[in-house]
């Protein structure tokens, strides 16, 4: 039996517009204006490749105030997705939810509501009441609810969160971080999308009381979500998300002094983000990048194809400056089977990390006979002379045209 010689191989090539079917951008530049905020800790996502675009502090343990109700509805969001609540459920509020203060929903205990309206309440009017009356419900208790919260942010990757209450209320060992508000925030978005809407509602009104979303980023364009915070610790925060022309941003602002600040520094970052970088996806699933060698096939060597487009975010104009190199272990041994990963198209460019995309076989290759066997063995063997008298390396590296 002879073995596939180890070799890495590579097939540099710069990437042309053609080629990924990317639309020249006019006056490109891939320098971005820089940004600062006075928030003390922020963070700003792109949905849709999950580049981070702008990073302050976005690790530190913070009091979340209210913006910590997102988890409280994605407790909730879960409980209807599974069945084991329905917007049309009534629940009773208890005394400890109607006795709750700061921001409230005004239910009146004892009380059978909606579930719906529940969550326009908790998330419109940011009511700490409503928020008692569905964590009780879920979990038995405010406390076990909590719990629960926790135990499901650690399950999302929020390694900075802690939750003792299910409204926000100030406690020391409540905390999230900015990057933890931002995971919320899109596993919402990607999780939940048909009860997102509730996010960019306007106002509620229960009980003859009108409460308008306290959301001041609403009035900007494409805004749509999410909550807002403040406690005296926490300061001023915000959650918010906003689509514009097919692209979605995501951004967190916490420890601001005001209102008016809080308002001010979120529309400008998220001004910023949509101003600075573009977002673009890179090939198509089935498109030929190279080829990769083949070790005692009945063809000397098989298409590498895109298994996966990958979407990318960069400096606006970067795309033109995109390089990318194909990466792969070869030559392959025989026989090979279509949508087998034998590598990986590594792409880069100006203001983002090297990124890989997989690349797979794009056609079945069987094992050759025996004249390919033969001749492969007197290769090896060739090989294998050469090395040892110095003449030859491991490393291959082999040009590709685009």
């Amino acid at each position: 039996m002879l073995d596939a010689p180890s070799r890495s191989a590579r097939a540099g090539f710069g990437l042309t517009l053609a080629l990924w079917a990317l639309v020249a951008a006019p006056g490109a530049r891939a320098e971005v204006a820089p940004f600062e905020t006075a928030a003390r800790a922020a963070m700003l996502i792109d949905h849709a490749s999950g580049a981070v675009l702008f990073s302050k502090e976005a690790d530190v343990s913070i009091p979340p105030a209210s913006m910590s109700k997102l988890m409280t509805a994605y407790l909730v969001f879960e409980s209807l997705k599974s069945g084991r609540l329905n917007l049309d459920d009534r629940l009773r509020v208890s005394e400890k939810a109607w006795r709750m203060g700061g921001s409230k929903m005004f239910v009146r205990v004892n009380d059978q509501i909606r579930v719906e309206d529940l969550l326009r309440g908790v998330i419109i009017q940011s009511g700490n009441d409503a928020c008692i009356v569905l964590a009780e419900a879920i979990a038995g208790s405010e406390e076990a609810f909590a719990a629960r919260m926790t135990a499901k942010a650690e399950e999302l990757g929020m390694r900075q969160s802690h939750f003792m209450n299910a409204t926000g209320w100030p406690h020391p060992d409540h905390r999230m971080s900015a990057r933890d508000l931002a995971i919320i925030a899109e596993r919402i978005l990607t999780d939940f999308p048909e009860y997102y809407h509730l996010y960019g509602e306007r106002e509620f009104t229960w009980e003859g009381i009108r409460q308008a979303n306290r959301n001041p980023l609403l009035s900007a364009p494409g805004a749509d979500g999410l909550k807002t915070g403040h406690t005296e610790e926490a300061g001023y925060g915000l959650v918010g998300s906003a689509l514009r022309e097919g692209r979605r941003l995501t951004l967190v602002v916490s420890g601001l002094d005001s209102e008016n600040q809080r308002a001010q520094e979120a529309e400008r970052l998220l001004n910023w983000g949509f101003r600075e970088f573009e977002t673009f996806t890179v090939g198509h699933p089935g498109l030929k990048v190279g080829e990769a060698e083949v070790w005692i096939g009945e063809r000397p060597s098989v298409s590498l194809v895109v298994e996966n487009p990958l979407t990318l975010t960069a400096p606006v104009g970067a795309r033109e400056q995109v390089q990318a190199e194909i990466v792969y272990q070869g030559p392959a041994p025989a026989p090979i089977r279509q949508g087998q990963r034998l590598g990986a198209l590594r792409v880069s460019a100006p203001g983002i990390d090297p990124i890989e995309i997989p690349l797979v076989a794009g056609e079945d290759v069987a094992r050759g006979g025996f004249a390919v066997k033969l001749r492969a063995g007197a290769s090896t063997a060739a090989a294998r002379a050469l090395r040892a008298a110095g003449l030859a390396g491991e490393e291959k590296t082999q040009g590709a045209a685009p």
